[in-house]
């Protein structure tokens, strides 16, 4: 741990943290770390003054409009959900000030940048974690709790909803299915060997359906439905056990448990406890209680790299997407 980080484990001070980038994640970032006690959000950076205007307006904060600025007030930790484009490039100027890092998912645009960033932060001896945020929804860690100890057989995660209008330059596999290639690997704690994606742009310039199969070291079958077609928003999970078959329904946050199965077919069933926390707020404690203590981040930058690799791999299969439909094309959004 750099001297930097030694310089923060106590918990009897206020900890400085920054938030990289002021779009709406950011702002989220700045809102939740606001309300934390035994943290000085220090304020927001973000090139456009608009997305300020809008950060202080919305939280109070301060606001930056360049990473020096920021520095130059002794931050002590930083948050970035800046565009991924940016990640490479930030992430290595916060670390090269011996910053604790907390980099949006992807953790960046390739697999290379990716590994340079988890390289400088070892090297620094800084704190680096990937905001997997899905991981910390009180459902996930239901379902993750129940299927620990089994033998797993299978996973089924669909996440769906209508075409976002902020996006612009990812498809849905790494806007969406990144989040689940994560949960597979968490959930099973295995790596993935065999990637089958299928692609489709039907509205959107970039792919907007993926039906993704995988299978993990460990022998388990998963498959992604992930699509930016369907007018409302579903992310359900469903996991296969030779003991259990759980079902996960990320919205709601309701898990139910099948079990006890007989010959003649019968089953008992029961509906899991499920906590309330908000998923963002639960990982910014998560980060910064690594940031204090020095101990091992819930999502390394490793297994943010891992999950953007087998992301690249399905976009990069021979079923390329295919060609948008010819024709009138309908509303998305």
């Amino acid at each position: 741990m750099s001297s930097k980080g030694s310089a923060v484990k106590g918990v009897e001070r206020r900890l400085r943290v920054g938030v990289i980038g002021a779009g709406i994640m950011g702002s989220n970032h700045a809102r939740v770390l606001a309300g934390l006690p035994g943290i000085e959000l220090v304020g927001i950076v973000d090139p456009l003054p608009a997305h300020r205007s809008r950060a202080t307006e919305l939280i109070g904060c301060r606001t930056f409009a360049s990473l020096n600025e920021l520095f130059a007030e002794n931050v002590e930790a930083v948050t970035i959900a800046a565009p991924t484009h940016l990640h490479h490039e930030v992430a290595l100027t916060c670390i090269g000030r011996d910053l604790h890092v907390l980099v949006e998912k992807p953790i960046a645009s390739t697999v290379k940048e990716g590994r340079d960033i988890v390289a400088a932060a070892r090297r620094a001896g800084v704190t680096l974690m990937v905001g997997h945020v899905e991981r910390f929804n009180p459902a996930v860690a239901a379902i993750k709790a129940a299927i620990t100890g089994e033998d797993i057989l299978s996973i089924a995660i669909t996440r769906v909803g209508p075409f976002p209008p902020r996006m612009s330059n990812v498809g849905v596999v790494i806007d969406l299915a990144v989040h689940d290639i994560d949960l597979i690997r968490w959930f099973t704690e295995s790596d993935i060997v065999e990637v089958q994606p299928q692609l489709s742009s039907a509205v959107a310039e970039r792919e907007d359906i993926a039906l993704l199969q995988f299978r993990t070291a460990s022998g388990v079958l998963a498959h992604i439905n992930t699509n930016w077609l369907t007018p409302f928003k579903a992310r359900n999970v469903t996991v296969a056990t030779r003991g259990k078959y759980v079902m996960g329904d990320l919205l709601t946050r309701q898990v139910t448990e099948c079990f006890g199965f007989k010959p003649d077919g019968s089953y008992s069933m029961r509906h899991l406890p499920v906590g309330h926390d908000e998923p963002l707020r639960a990982e910014l404690i998560a980060f910064l209680d690594t940031v204090r203590t020095g101990g091992m981040p819930a999502v390394t930058g490793d297994e943010g790299v891992a999950s953007l690799e087998i992301a690249i791999q399905c976009l990069e299969s021979p079923a390329k997407p295919a060609a948008a439909r010819k024709g009138p094309r309908r509303a998305v959004g």
